[in-house]
This record gives structure tokens, sequence and C-alpha cells, in this order.
């Protein structure tokens, strides 16, 4: 059972702030997705937290009252094929513009999980690292961008199922390694990841 707990419901009080958070930067496979979220001043959830210290069932269950409580949210993608051509640090970011992009309000402060960030149109915004165990808008675009992404990989999972990506989600396992050593690269795969033999790791 997860602990309730209680994190920040903003980071200043004059403008409105949008959450932002990615899903999958670390994956040899699929899109990188990222969300953002706006919820009302004073927002109170004691069971929002950061995504992976979430189940699957906890986070599913957030999901639909993330978007019925929030002011506005968006979700949004960066390909494989993307990421290969611009690495991943910028399609993570571009997925965030794009998630920022799609917001029916515009926010006028960003708080950003991570250390590092490029600049979304002239809105200022804050890094904040572990920020989506600090905030309650970050921890809502976490659970966001992870469920959407968890959902896309189960949708392709039955099209290559010896990459198991009903479980790994496309992240680097021994099994998933393994068979990308063993069998290739699918269309899916970021062609610009490396991907170690896992049996290295036994020396």
């Amino acid at each position: 059972m997860e602990k309730a707990i209680s994190l920040l419901s903003h980071y200043q009080e004059i403008l409105v702030e949008a959450g932002c958070d990615e899903a999958g930067r670390g994956c040899l496979a699929g899109p990188v997705f990222a969300a953002a979220v706006i919820f009302p001043v004073g927002y109170c959830n004691p069971i929002l937290n950061d995504s992976k210290k979430l189940s699957e069932q906890k986070r599913m269950e957030l999901r639909p009252i993330i978007e019925r409580e929030a002011l506005a949210y968006a979700v949004a993608s960066v390909s494989a094929e993307e990421i290969d051509k611009i690495n991943i640090h910028k399609a993570s970011y571009l997925a965030m513009h794009k998630a920022l992009d799609a917001l029916n309000i515009k926010p006028g402060y960003l708080l950003i999980d991570g250390n590092k960030f490029i600049p979304y149109q002239q809105v200022p915004h804050t890094c904040i690292v572990k920020g989506d165990g600090k905030y309650l808008s970050i921890a809502a675009a976490s659970i966001l961008a992870k469920t959407y992404r968890d959902e896309y990989m189960a949708g392709i999972a039955n099209d290559f199922p010896d990459y198991d990506w009903l479980k790994n989600k496309g992240y680097p396992t021994i099994k998933h390694r393994q068979a990308v050593i063993q069998l290739g690269l699918t269309p899916h795969h970021r062609k610009t990841f490396r991907v170690s033999d896992p049996q290295l790791s036994l020396f």
C-alpha cells in the first residue's frame, strides 16, 4: 500500500503554474512521452506522488482523477525516429513543449522535473530535481506521461512479443537486450541507443 503524503500545491502564487514531466527517456524502444498539468490554486490530493513510487493500478486509478480535477492537462510524444535525429535530451524537451502547446490554458510559469530544460517561448520556469516527489502538478504530469506511454507500448507489444514490452515497456531489461542482440532492432527501436550484451554484467 502506498503511503499517503502531502506534496506542495504550488511553487509561486502569482502566475498560472503548469507542472511538466516525461516518461521513457531511458528506454531502448518506443517514443518519449511528456505531460503538462495545471491544477487549481490550493489544490490538494494526499495520494498523488511520483509515478515511480506508485503501483500500476494506483497510477491508473489516479489518471481519471487528475484529468477531471485539473484546470488543464495535455500529453504529447516524440517518436523513436525523431529521438534518433535530435537525441533523447532534446526530444524530451520537445515532448514537453508539445504538451504545453496543447494546453487549453496558457501557463504563466512552469515547473520542470529535473535539472535542465530548453525554455518554452517566453514563459519563466524553474527546474526541480526530483520534482515529481515534491509538487502535485509535476507528480500528476509524471503519472499521465507514464500511463499513456505504457498504454502505447502495450498496444505495439503483440506485434513483437519476443521483446517483452508488456512487462518492460521498452526499458533495457536483460530479456529485452537479449532479444535485440539475437533478433535485431524493430522499427520501434531507437537505433542510436547502444545495446550491450547482458552477459557482460556477469563478469
